[in-house]
């Protein structure tokens, strides 16, 4: 793990192949069929859906899955990831529950170091108690592998210190909670955005300490790399007003787009997680977006294929 001073990288878990789903395909399986399945089958969907694999595993050069070592470009500069395997000398085969727990939800290592939100605890923090030790279940099945985490990398002390301010000025509410008002649908939708969707980690533009601005929720921001991701609000004229639930759907299950464009860049990657959820999580997540209220951003151009 990479420590700067008070402040350490890393990022999250997750799997690179649905091996633990229910018997069902992703597809054609329900939310009903993933809620039942046991619980590290339940983990394993929640990290694919959260696409972990693809920071946890140096897949260019042979890397083990989840043994970390990829060079990962971020807003706070090349972060390598670490080992979150089990192994207990090099992963995180020592961590109790408590410990998984209070890096998820807090950013807390259990040396009591403090992750930068390149790994993305503040969405974490919304995960319901049940997913936690679901996740934790899924990571405890994953082979382990002896790999020491590499320093290195490219640091912005600025960006470190500035990323330090903002998870103090970020709210830390917990566990999201259902609205009673809304459907199951609408709320299941809200509750994956929220959380291993991470869509307000791009979609929702930053202040200057690069706090989310949360009365301009997915309103367009940029990517960890820099790169622009557009207003993803029903925006009718700079986010996805004119598109359908059925539009919405579609995107996530294979990028295309209503013009017939396919996204590319950091949503591509992200479309190769929502791709692997099941119809009724593309399709709650659908009916949540197309339910915001509209936000004008600042940009008059609709979403690209880079985006």
């Amino acid at each position: 793990m990479v420590l700067l001073g008070l402040v350490a990288a890393t990022v999250t878990p997750v799997p690179t192949t649905p091996a633990a789903l229910p018997a069902t395909s992703s597809a054609a399986a329900t939310s009903s069929d993933v809620a039942a399945s046991g619980a590290a089958a339940r983990g394993a969907y929640l990290a694919l859906a959260a696409g972990c694999g693809q920071c946890h595993t140096d897949t260019k050069h042979g890397g083990r899955p989840y043994a970390g070592g990829l060079a990962l470009k971020t807003r706070y500069g090349t972060v390598i990831t670490p080992n979150i395997t089990p192994d207990r000398r090099t992963g995180i085969g020592g961590w109790g529950d408590r410990d998984f727990a209070a890096a998820m939800r807090w950013g807390v290592a259990p040396g009591d170091s403090h992750y930068l939100s390149a790994f993305p605890f503040p969405f974490y923090n919304r995960l319901t108690d049940r997913d936690l030790a679901d996740l934790k279940a899924f990571l405890d099945t994953v082979p382990a592998v002896y790999q020491p985490n590499r320093g290195g990398g490219n640091w912005r002390l600025l960006a470190a210190a500035r990323d330090a301010i903002a998870v103090v000025a970020t709210a830390f509410p917990g566990p999201r909670m259902p609205d009673p008002q809304r459907s199951a649908a609408w709320n299941r939708g809200a509750y994956l955005v929220a959380t291993v969707g991470r869509c307000g980690d791009c979609h929702t533009p930053r202040n200057w300490f690069g706090a989310g601005e949360p009365d301009r929720f997915l309103a367009g921001g940029t990517t960890g790399s820099g790169d622009n991701a557009p207003d993803i609000t029903p925006d009718p004229r700079t986010g996805i007003g004119s598109w359908s639930v059925g539009d919405i759907e579609t995107l996530l299950k294979d990028g295309q787009k209503p013009d017939f464009d396919f996204v590319g860049g950091a949503m591509g990657e992200i479309v190769d997680n929502t791709a692997k959820l099941t119809v009724a999580d593309r399709r709650a997540i659908a009916i949540y977006l197309r339910s915001l209220p509209p936000i004008r951003s600042g940009s008059s151009r609709p979403p690209k294929k880079s985006d």
